[in-house]
């Protein structure tokens, strides 16, 4: 027992003379004293941890760097695209006025009788009995009650029902209660056209009174007749049905309006027509007749 506890004894002091040397030695090779190699030793495992976060805090500054120079690129290029697509609709616009003001000087052209006024259409107002808008455009700029208003290449839009000193009130052809005698283009057969087509038709016109023996042809353009308030040969529509009324004497034909009046944006009022430049009829809307007028 005593030789086995010497023995201990004997290799402790062996490893603590060999680690001893080995000490020396690494102290002489690097300058730095037992000690510090000593306390160097023990904070290793704490400088690899603090490097560790150190990386881990400067790999989290410049993800949220990244981040927000991202989310100003983001920002930036939101913006662009914005005041792109403005320019784009507001070229859009401007190509869509161009091509009204030259087809209105196409229309001038064919016309020199014709003094019109433009116009945009501001708000809307329909129902089942009813379509109406209204204009910017009002007394100020000559615009009165019972003038026709057509689009850019004229076809017919409505009737002015009421006017302000900056406004106007516009009744189109699709209103039930307006009617406008007019004429089959390619026959000359006449009659009434009127909107508000029943049938859950509301966007189709109706021309009545025509003559039992007209021959009627899908697609015939149907023109005004031409009266104190709308010039003769304005386009009302085309034809896509026709059938006989309830009497059985006189035939009717369903017209679908030439003018989109669910798109318009645009609108020309005529102010004055004839060969004397005679301004437009402007009697009051109640003193209309039941030809070219409000019923």
């Amino acid at each position: 027992m005593r030789h086995l506890f010497t023995t201990k004894i004997r290799v402790l002091i062996i490893v603590a003379v060999l680690l001893a040397a080995g000490l020396a030695v690494l102290s002489n090779a690097t300058g730095l004293s037992i000690p510090s190699m000593l306390v160097q030793g023990a904070l290793a495992p704490f400088k690899a941890g603090a490097n560790a976060l150190t990386k881990q805090a400067e790999q989290f500054y410049g993800y949220m760097f990244r981040y927000e120079t991202l989310a100003a690129e983001n920002e930036a290029l939101k913006a662009q695209i914005a005041e792109m697509e403005d320019t784009a609709r507001q070229a859009d616009a401007t190509a869509r006025e161009n091509i009204r003001l030259r087809e209105q000087m196409d229309l001038l052209s064919y016309n020199d009788d014709y003094v019109t006024v433009d116009a945009y259409i501001i708000s809307w107002s329909s129902n089942d009995w009813t379509n109406t808008f209204t204009i910017n455009r009002g007394e100020n700029a000559g615009i009165k009650e019972n003038m026709c208003v057509i689009t850019s290449n004229g076809e017919v839009v409505g009737l002015v029902t009421e006017s302000g000193a900056n406004y106007a009130v516009v009744k189109t052809v699709l209103d039930s209660t307006l009617e406008i005698s007019a004429t089959i283009a390619s026959s000359g057969y006449n009659g009434m056209v009127s909107g508000g087509y029943e049938n859950g038709r509301k966007d189709l016109l109706r021309m009545d009174y025509l003559d039992s023996s007209a021959i009627i042809r899908n697609k015939d353009q149907v023109v005004t007749s031409g009266s104190t308030i709308y010039p003769k040969g304005l386009i009302l529509g085309y034809v896509v049905d026709a059938g006989f009324g309830d009497t059985g004497v006189a035939k009717y034909a369903v017209l679908e309006p030439a003018a989109e009046i669910g798109s318009l944006e645009q609108v020309f009022i005529i102010t004055q027509f004839g060969d004397t430049g005679a301004a437009a009829e402007t009697v009051p809307a109640d003193q209309t007749t039941q030809t070219d007028g409000v019923g």
